[in-house]
């Protein structure tokens, strides 16, 4: 995929997440992405892969997730997220801004990732965590009711 608006090149953003029991957060998250980029790609992970990386099945099904984000005004195409292979995925989609929570910067992976990219002139951009609301957080107040 390779994206050409007329005589300059558009800023096409990536970004992924699980988007489980979609809340503020996430809304915020894509937001600030499409503010900073003309056309937004949302990877959202399998359940298989929410399963194999964090040991939780999705409490939303991932056929519902997927419709989900792809309802949302700021989102402009979504992929299936199988694998954290960043590099795979752009190779397929050609992105040139990466978006991820700030809680991210300065781990040995997005580190790496930084590295991987800079000489493919992809920015990674790290948003800012909505302070309060997490998947984790509303499950936890699902639990504590039953």
């Amino acid at each position: 995929m390779s994206f050409i608006n007329n005589k300059t090149k558009m800023v096409i953003g990536y970004t992924t997440g699980v988007f489980d029991m979609f809340h503020i957060g996430h809304l915020n998250i894509l937001r600030k992405a499409k503010e900073q980029c003309d056309y937004l790609i949302v990877g959202v992970s399998t359940d298989e892969l929410v399963q194999r990386e964090k040991n939780k099945t999705p409490i939303i099904p991932y056929k519902d997730r997927f419709s989900i984000v792809e309802s949302i005004k700021y989102v402009d195409s979504v992929v299936p997220q199988i694998d954290k292979n960043k590099m795979a995925a752009w190779e397929r989609l050609h992105f040139n801004k990466m978006f991820v929570g700030s809680d991210w910067k300065g781990t040995e992976t997005w580190n790496k990732f930084e590295e991987q990219f800079k000489p493919l002139n992809v920015e990674i951009i790290y948003l800012d965590h909505t302070d309060g609301i997490s998947s984790t957080v509303l499950r936890n107040k699902l639990n504590s009711i039953e």
